[in-house]
């Protein structure tokens, strides 16, 4: 029986470990790209509602975002992911809606827009 418990201890400290891991290769990712500094706090807030909440991404902060790049948007959600306070949310769900709306802003973008 003490071994069994030696073992559960073993295996939450390998999984403790890697979520730390995880955090800091995270960090030092958003360190490296300056991400914390390529967008304005309104399209930041507009980005988040579209991903963690409901709601629609401006035109406007689809620009941000893309220009944000794919590497800084990816990596800011999985540290979100990870902050104990939205340990409640699927991060399935997330991921997909992170993508959707990655998607629909390299949509807008992409697309020409109307002449009048």
């Amino acid at each position: 029986m003490a071994s069994l418990n030696v073992y559960s201890a073993l295996v939450v400290l390998f999984f403790t470990r890697a979520a730390a891991m995880a955090t800091k290769e995270n960090d030092q990712i958003i360190k490296d790209n300056n991400c914390e500094t390529k967008m304005g706090l309104p399209c930041v807030l507009e980005a988040f509602t579209s991903i963690f909440k409901t709601g629609t991404i401006s035109s406007k902060c689809c620009g941000e975002l893309v220009g944000f790049g794919k590497v800084c948007h990816t990596t800011l959600v999985k540290r979100t992911l990870e902050n104990p306070l939205f340990k409640d949310l699927s991060p399935a769900r997330i991921i997909v809606k992170s993508i959707q709306t990655w998607n629909i802003c390299l949509a807008l973008i992409d697309s020409p827009s109307p002449s009048a």
